[in-house]
C-alpha cells in the first residue's frame, strides 16, 4: 500500500486506528481455548489463535485502517504460532485486503542478514510494513528499503520506560540520540517508505519529533493499556495528511475475556475511531 492510499483509507475510514494483534493463549477466552481443544485436542494452539484473531479482525475491522501482529506472540509457540500467523496475514489479505499490515519484529542485522529478513516479510509474508531497529545503521536497513509499496517503520522514541536509557541521551552539540535517528535515516528513506516508531506516552515529544520529521507517518503505540492520551498525540503529531497510525493492542483484544469479546472489542475500537473522527475534524 503506499501513502495515499494509506491516506485515502483514513480519510474514509475517518480513522487512523491500528488493532495490534498481541495474541496470548494465557489470555484468550476460555470459550475460544475450549472449543480449540474439544477438535484438536493437545495441538489446538493453531486453531485457537487463528479462530481468536479472525473474530477479533471480524469484529474490528470497520473501526480501523491497520492491523499490528507481533510476531514475539506467534514465535514462543514455535511452528504452530508461525503457522497461525502466516493464516492470519492470509485472512487479512483475503477478507479486508484494504487495511495496512505491519509485521511488528523489530528485525536489523547485517547487511546481508537484513536482506534476508526483508525478503522473508515483504516477499514471503507479502505485509505492507515492518518495524526495525536503527541501531546498526545504515546498511542494516537499507535492504528493507528496495521494496515498492513497502515500508520501513523505524524505531525512534518508544514508550517503554527504558527508552531514556538510550534514545534521550545528548551528544556534546545537544543533539538526543532519538534526533540523530531521526535525521540520519532521512537520508536513507523517505516518507513514501518510512515511518517511525514514537511512543504515546512521550507527550509533547511530539512536536520535537514534528521538528525534524514533519511529514513522517508514525507510529504510535501506547495509548489504552500504557496510558497514552490520544488528544496530546494529535494536538501535537498530526499532519495535514494525519501522519498517525495510533496502535492499541490489550485495551481492544482483552477488553472482556467472556463469550462477548469480539462484540466489547468492537465497542472499544468504535469508541476510538469516534475519538479519532474528532480530532480529524478539528485538524485536518
Amino acid at each position: 500500500m503506499n501513502r495515499q492510499e494509506l491516506i485515502n483509507q483514513i480519510k474514509e475510514k475517518q480513522s487512523f486506528l491500528c488493532v495490534g494483534l498481541d495474541t496470548d493463549i494465557n489470555k484468550i477466552p476460555q470459550c475460544i481455548i475450549d472449543e480449540a481443544k474439544e477438535k484438536d485436542g493437545e495441538d489446538y494452539i493453531f486453531r485457537a489463535i487463528c479462530e481468536f484473531n479472525a473474530l477479533i479482525i471480524d469484529a474490528t475491522a470497520p473501526y480501523c485502517v491497520a492491523y499490528k501482529p507481533n510476531l514475539a506472540f506467534y514465535e514462543a509457540y514455535g511452528v504452530d504460532g508461525i503457522l497461525a500467523f502466516e493464516a492470519t496475514i492470509d485472512y487479512l489479505k483475503e477478507e479486508y485486503p484494504n487495511h495496512f499490515i505491519i509485521a511488528d519484529a523489530k528485525r536489523g542485522d547485517i547487511g546481508n542478514t537484513s536482506k534476508m529478513y526483508a525478503k522473508t516479510f515483504f516477499e514471503e509474508y507479502d505485509v505492507d510494513a515492518l518495524t526495525v531497529a536503527p541501531y546498526m545503521g545504515e546498511d542494516s536497513v537499507t535492504p528493507f528499503l528496495g521494496y515498492d509499496n513497502k515500508w520501513v517503520i523505524l524505531l525512534a522514541l518508544t514508550s517503554n520506560k527504558g527508552s531514556h536509557d538510550f534514545q534521550l541521551t545528548e551528544d556534546t552539540n545537544g543533539e538526543r540520540l532519538f534526533e540523530k535517528v531521526l535525521k540520519t535515516s532521512q537520508q536513507w528513506g523517505n516518507d513514501e517508505n518510512m515511518m517511525y516508531v514514537v511512543g504515546a506516552t512521550q507527550g509533547r515529544m511530539f512536536e520535537d519529533i514534528r521538528k525534524v520529521a514533519p511529514t513522517h507517518f508514525l507510529l504510535v503505540p501506547g495509548v489504552g493499556a500504557q496510558g497514552g492520551s490520544l488528544q496530546e498525540v494529535c494536538k501535537y503529531g498530526m499532519t495535514k495528511d494525519c501522519g498517525l497510525l495510533v496502535n492499541s493492542s490489550r485495551g481492544i483484544i482483552y477488553a472482556s475475556n467472556g463469550e462477548d469479546f469480539a462484540e466489547v472489542a468492537a465497542q472499544k475500537a468504535k469508541e476510538l475511531q469516534e475519538q479519532m473522527a474528532e480530532e480529524i475534524k478539528k485538524r485536518m
